[in-house]
């Protein structure tokens, strides 16, 4: 019987201390206005997290996102606009924290780059295709053409005729 409860009681802590990990915490924010709720949504919708690098800090669980997310609430209940959110958040973390970077010396690559990829891979594409047209010096003159139409209807006339390659000797032993 003691054995049977420590079972128990051993199945039923393991539950309990496996559960207790994943209930999150959910964050509550109260606002003064709709308007402030709807920038508040659309802020942390836009803003890249620093540490996931592909989520939005809407969407991460980092400390750093919910710190980020903290902070926006804090200005927008102070009466801040959304671009002093935006500005403040860029001076504290860099361009990196919004999807969309300014066009900046800093910046250019990631406007310009795939621009550059596009214009590499169109020329690879036009020397690839320019290298399988043959040059004048490469094409036949009409002595060779000549010579190889010739070579050509002599296989086709050994194809019809499998019998006469191997000597004339079988046709006169059917025409005696």
């Amino acid at each position: 019987m003691k054995h049977a409860i420590a079972v128990l009681t051993l199945m039923f802590g393991s539950w309990f201390a496996a559960t207790v990990p994943v209930q999150a915490a959910i964050d509550v924010y109260e606002f003064a206005t709709p308007e402030q709720e709807a920038a508040f949504q659309d802020l942390t919708a836009t803003l890249r997290c620093p540490k996931c690098q592909n989520n939005n800090i809407a969407d991460s669980n980092a400390e750093l996102a919910k710190d980020m997310r903290q902070k926006a609430y804090e200005m927008l209940s102070e009466g801040k606009s959304k671009q002093e959110v935006i500005d403040y958040m860029i001076a504290r973390y860099g361009n990196f924290v919004t999807y969309d970077p300014p066009l900046m010396p800093s910046t250019l690559i990631l406007w310009l780059g795939p621009l550059c990829f596009l214009l590499i891979g169109a020329s690879v594409l036009v020397y690839r295709s320019r290298k399988g047209v043959m040059s004048s010096s490469q094409r036949m003159d009409q002595k060779e053409s000549a010579r190889l139409h010739a070579l050509l209807n002599e296989i086709e006339k050994e194809a019809d005729n499998p019998h006469a390659a191997s000597g004339s000797a079988g046709e006169s032993k059917v025409k005696k």
